[in-house]
C-alpha cells in the first residue's frame, strides 16, 4: 500500500513538498520547496523536514520556481544523496535560480550575524552552503517530456507539459503493487491557455490519485486583450504624470512574458519614448535560457520570435537596457520619469525591488504595477491589500504611487482552466487539491461537485493518505 503525506502546499501557496511511500518505490518526495514571506534568515532557519533527508530515495521535481525547488540545497546538506528528477530546461533554470537564491540567503546570514555580533549573541549557522547547490545540480537526471523511464523496479515516471514555466511538468507515476498497476498524477502548477511563450498543459485522461493546484481555484483571469489594453493605458496615464513604472516581475516567466508584450508594444509603435530597465541579473540570465528553448516549443508568441535574428535579448524590444551590477541598479534612481523598471522579486520579499520601492513609492507620479500572484505575508500581498505605510531598511515609507493589479498575465490556470483540465479524466480518480489558499480551494471543490458532480479533498498540512 502506497502513502503520501502533505508537507507543503496544503491549503497555502508555498513551499511545496509531499512524501510519497510505497514498497514499490521507496521515499520520494515530490518537490521540496520553500515558504515564502516574512525574513528570508528567520523562514529557512524554522524550515524543518518532517523526514530524515538522508532516508528519502529519489526528489521528484515539478519546476524551477523557488516554492518548489528552493530546499534542495539545504535536503542535501542534511545527508541526502538520491537522483533528482526533472526536466531538460529545469535542470538548466536550477543552476541560475538556486546560485542565486543561496548568494542572496548568505548575504542575508552575515548582515544578521553582525548585528547580532553587536549585541553580543552567538553567530547563527548557515542551514546550506554553496557547495551544497553545486551538489543539488550533479544529482539532477534531466528527463525529456513523455518518455516514461523506470525509478524503481516497479515504478515508473513520465513528465508531461504542464505549460506554466520554462521545463514545468505534470507528473506521472505508476507503481505495480500485488501485480495491481496504481497511478499517481500531480499537476504542479499548470498555466493558462494560448500564453504566448508557452505551450497548453498537456492533458491526462486517467490516475488513481491526482494532486491538482488550486491558486486561482476562487477566479478566471481577465482577458489578455483588456489586460493588454489596461496596460497600455496605465503606460499613457503614467507618462501624463511624468513618472515611472515599477513592475515587480518573477525572475521566470512573468518577466519574460512581459519583455514580449513589451516588444509586441514596440513594433506597433505604441511604446511611446518609454526606456525598458531589465534590473535583475537572475531574470537576465534566465531569459538567455528562455531563448534557447524557445524555438522547442510551439505557441503563438513563437512565430514572432523565430526570424532568426530576434529573441527576448536582441532586436525584439531595442529599448531594453539590461542592468546586472550594483552600480548599474543604482544608476536608475537617477531616472525622473519614462522607465520601464522590472526587478525582482516577484513577491517583493526581497531583491532590488525593494530599493526601488524607497526611492519611488512616496511619489504619486510613480505607478506600481503587479503582474503575478501575491502569497500571504508577503510585501507585495500587503501592498495589494492597500497598505499606507511600509517599513523598508530600518525607515518608513507612505504609500502614494498608484497601485495597479494586472491579473490576465498570471501563469496559472484560472478556475474554469482547472476545472476543463481536471474533465478530461474519466472520473474514477480521488482529486486532492493542494497548492492553494483556503477560500480559493472551498470555492473550486464546491463548483466541481455542483456542476461536474466530482468530488474532492482538500487535505491539511501534515495529513497522511494511503491508495
Amino acid at each position: 500500500m502506497a502513502t503520501l503525506k502533505f508537507l507543503g502546499a496544503a491549503q497555502e501557496v508555498t513551499g511545496s513538498c509531499y512524501l510519497l511511500e510505497s514498497p514499490a518505490l521507496g521515499r520520494i518526495i515530490l518537490d521540496c520547496g520553500m515558504h515564502q514571506g516574512g525574513d528570508a534568515v528567520e523562514r529557512i532557519n524554522k524550515e524543518q523536514f518532517e523526514f530524515d533527508p538522508a532516508q528519502i530515495d529519489a526528489v521528484i521535481l515539478s519546476h524551477a520556481h523557488l516554492d518548489h525547488s528552493g530546499l534542495l540545497p539545504k535536503l542535501v546538506h542534511e545527508g541526502f544523496l538520491g537522483p533528482i528528477y526533472c526536466t531538460e530546461a529545469t535542470a538548466d533554470l536550477l543552476d541560475i535560480m538556486l546560485k542565486d537564491s543561496v548568494g542572496l540567503y548568505q548575504r542575508d546570514l552575515d548582515r544578521h550575524n553582525l548585528r547580532r555580533a553587536r549585541k553580543g549573541l552567538k553567530a547563527l549557522k548557515p542551514e546550506y552552503l554553496k557547495k551544497d547547490v553545486f551538489k543539488v545540480l550533479t544529482l539532477c537526471q534531466p528527463q525529456p517530456y513523455k518518455t516514461p523511464f523506470n525509478i524503481a523496479d516497479q515504478a515508473t515516471l513520465c513528465f508531461h507539459d504542464a505549460g506554466h514555466i520554462l521545463g514545468s511538468a505534470i507528473v506521472e507515476i505508476k507503481l505495480e503493487e500485488k501485480k495491481q498497476i496504481k497511478t499517481l498524477v500531480f499537476s504542479g502548477d499548470l498555466g493558462k491557455q494560448n500564453a504566448v511563450l508557452m505551450n497548453d498543459p498537456d492533458t491526462l485522461s486517467k490516475a488513481d490519485v491526482l494532486l491538482m493546484e488550486s491558486t486561482y481555484g476562487n477566479r478566471d483571469h481577465r482577458p489578455m486583450d483588456e489586460t493588454l489594453d489596461e496596460f497600455r493605458g496605465i503606460l499613457r496615464d503614467t507618462w501624463d504624470r511624468g513618472g515611472n513604472i515599477i513592475i515587480p516581475a518573477f525572475a521566470v516567466g512573468r518577466t519574460q512574458e512581459l519583455l514580449f508584450h513589451l516588444g509586441c508594444f514596440h513594433n506597433e509603435g505604441e511604446l511611446d519614448n518609454w526606456e525598458v530597465i531589465l534590473d535583475s541579473p537572475m531574470a537576465i540570465a534566465v531569459t538567455r535560457v528562455y531563448d534557447r528553448w524557445l524555438k522547442t516549443l510551439d505557441c503563438q508568441g513563437i512565430k514572432k520570435l523565430n526570424s532568426g535574428a530576434e529573441s527576448l535579448l536582441r532586436n525584439f524590444l531595442p529599448r531594453l537596457h539590461l542592468s546586472i551590477t550594483p552600480q548599474d541598479s543604482m544608476s536608475i534612481n537617477n531616472i525622473k520619469k519614462g522607465a520601464i523598471i522590472i526587478a525582482g522579486s516577484g513577491m517583493c520579499t526581497g531583491g532590488r525591488i525593494r530599493h526601488h520601492f524607497k526611492h519611488r513609492i512616496w511619489n504619486k507620479r510613480n505607478t506600481l504595477m503587479f503582474v503575478g500572484f501575491q502569497a500571504r505575508g508577503t510585501l507585495g500581498r500587503i501592498l495589494v491589500d492597500g497598505v499606507k505605510h511600509i517599513k523598508l531598511y530600518g525607515d518608513e515609507f507612505v504609500v502614494k504611487a498608484q497601485i495597479e493589479t494586472l491579473g490576465g498575465f498570471s501563469a496559472h490556470a484560472g478556475q474554469s482552466e482547472l476545472i476543463d483540465w481536471l474533465s478530461h479524466f474519466n472520473g474514477s480518480q480521488r482529486t486532492l487539491l493542494v497548492h492553494g489558499e483556503p477560500e480559493a480551494q472551498d470555492a473550486l471543490s464546491h463548483k466541481l461537485w455542483r456542476e461536474k458532480g466530482i468530488p474532492t479533498e482538500i487535505p491539511a498540512q501534515g495529513q497522511s493518505i494511503c491508495f
